[in-house]
């Protein structure tokens, strides 16, 4: 600590900050950033499968989050560590992936690094470590495979498809409706999906929702909902046979781009300028009525004026379209954006079957469909709820089941769930841990522990006693040479989850384990953590 004075004589108080920074390296570093792994994968263990509980989330501005959604978890947690921020990254990667299994890749991660600890006390290089684990990924992976089975799907047998979104819906808040939200999910997919090239665009599924109604009122339009109304309200509600005019310049007059100012001092002036508005109105509305445009949807506002013309010239309109809604308009009815007025020709027109405007409730909110459009891969979930948090979470949901039968259409294979996949690879890695002389044999065994916290994990969370069901669904897939036994969490009263319908995507269950691995080497790799002050 030092004095220092300013220009006036008065003394303050400096402190040197630097020497509070510490610089960690070795063996410390490595615990320590393990620690904070295994914090952030303790927060979200609870959450895992079907009894997993909720976590309510609070933003700075008081908004609140309840989801027990991992990837939702953490990106909503205030989170300053590193490596807490890489389990966050590791979550994200899984959604982006895949859609589903952000709880349990981290909590794979968690256990695996808990592991690492233990191996690191004994004096084990954790490049030694790391190698061991990347051996063991390797077989588990090769094991999933092993024990995978395919299924064919058609638009006609959707069951197997809806059965595992059912299965990722299970976990979620939403549960009661698995069953009419899975195949909501699965008719989406398949409306928008390319089977040839086993190709699904998600961006052409548009989820709305709206507060109001119940759960179960929840719908599929084949089509695209469009939070607006018409810009009058005596304009038609239905339109038959709808041409659509998709506008991105407004209908006003031109303004200058320079500074400017216009002196109307007589009534005859006034009564010029605004015969030139009108005309310049008379003129955008006839350009529309000329190609055959019987709807227009225009991405910017038009005044009371303009307004007041195209009811009087029979146009409809709605304005104030959001441009994200404009492309899928435009992809969904098979016309073209246009930027300005002269360009608009018979062709760039989309067509629609029927437009309708629809109301909601007692406070009369409306909504417009815009429905057996020219190009039906455009797709609309609509989502009902009591209140706006139900929505929010049914969103997320919703997204999870849409990734699970994307993922299911373009690798229709699948392993069953309930954690018995888990311990089938925990066995099968438990195994071929014998056959490597090395040290790393000791890390393909903490491999094998590690993953049976999924199953243990969700024992605990289904009220059982962890250990006495996770030995007793081991032993039996031992002795009965059956990788289908898995925890029993609907206590249905059956291990056998095939007897359950409880699947999960291969592709999934594998990206899962690579990704833990993959970011626990990372951390195990970090052997000095240097403070900015440092460099």
């Amino acid at each position: 600590m030092a004095l220092a004075f300013d220009e006036y004589g008065r003394p303050f108080i400096i402190i040197k900050e630097q020497e509070q920074k510490s610089r960690v390296r070795g063996l410390e570093a490595q615990k320590a950033n393990i620690n904070a792994g295994k914090t952030v994968a303790r927060i979200l263990r609870t959450s895992l499968g079907p009894k997993g509980m909720d976590k309510m989330l609070q933003s700075p501005d008081g908004e609140l989050t309840i989801t027990n959604d991992g990837a939702t978890i953490l990106e909503q947690m205030d989170v300053d560590n590193q490596i807490a921020k890489l389990m966050v990254e590791l979550s994200r990667s899984q959604d982006y992936e895949i859609g589903d299994g952000t709880t349990g890749v981290v909590v794979l991660a968690g256990a695996l690094l808990e592991q690492a600890e233990k191996l690191l006390e004994r004096g084990i290089h954790p490049i030694r470590v790391a190698e061991g684990y990347e051996m063991a990924s390797r077989i588990a992976v090769d094991n999933l495979e092993h024990i995978s089975q395919k299924f064919d799907f058609s638009a006609s047998n959707m069951e197997s498809l809806i059965q595992t979104c059912m299965t990722t819906l299970s976990s979620k808040i939403v549960n009661r409706c698995k069953r009419s939200l899975a195949e909501i999910a699965v008719k989406a997919v398949l409306a928008v999906a390319d089977l040839e090239r086993k190709d699904v665009n998600l961006d052409l599924i548009k989820i709305e929702g709206k507060v109001g109604g119940k759960l179960e009122d929840t719908e599929l339009i084949h089509g695209i909902l469009v939070d607006k109304d018409m810009s009058h309200p005596q304009m038609p509600k239905q339109i038959v046979d709808a041409n659509i005019a998709i506008l991105t310049c407004p209908f006003e007059p031109p303004k200058p781009k320079t500074k400017h100012k216009v002196d109307i001092d007589t009534v005859e002036k006034f009564q010029t300028l605004r015969e030139q508005e009108q005309k310049y109105f008379d003129d955008m509305v006839q350009q529309c009525k000329d190609v055959g445009a019987t709807l227009v949807i225009c991405q910017w506002g038009f005044d009371d004026e303009a307004n007041h013309l195209l009811l009087h010239r029979n146009l409809p309109a709605v304005r104030w379209v959001g441009g994200v809604e404009l492309e899928l308009i435009a992809i969904a009815t098979g016309g073209r954006i246009v930027p300005r007025f002269q360009e608009l020709t018979p062709e760039k027109l989309g067509k629609a079957g029927i437009v309708r405007e629809k109301s909601f409730g007692t406070t009369k909110e409306r909504m417009l469909y815009i429905e057996q459009c020219a190009n039906s891969k455009a797709v609309t979930i609509f989502i009902r709820g009591g209140n706006k948090m139900v929505i929010e979470e049914t969103k997320r949901s919703i997204h999870d089941a849409l990734c699970v039968a994307r993922n299911l259409i373009r690798n229709n294979s699948i392993v069953y769930g309930g954690g018995s996949s888990e311990i089938s690879c925990s066995i099968a890695v438990e195994a071929a841990a014998d056959r490597h002389p090395g040290v790393e044999q000791y890390a393909i065994r903490s491999f094998a522990e590690a993953l049976e916290n999924i199953p243990m994990a969700l024992a605990e969370n289904s009220g059982l006693p962890s250990i006495e069901t996770i030995t007793a669904v081991k032993s039996q897939q031992i002795k009965e040479n059956n990788p289908h036994c898995g925890i029993d969490c609907n206590d249905i009263g059956t291990n056998d989850m095939k007897v359950q319908n409880v699947f999960e995507t291969l592709i999934g269950k594998q990206q899962q384990i690579l990704l833990a691995t993959q970011v626990v080497k990372m951390i195990l790799k970090i052997d000095d953590v240097i403070s900015p002050s440092e460099y």
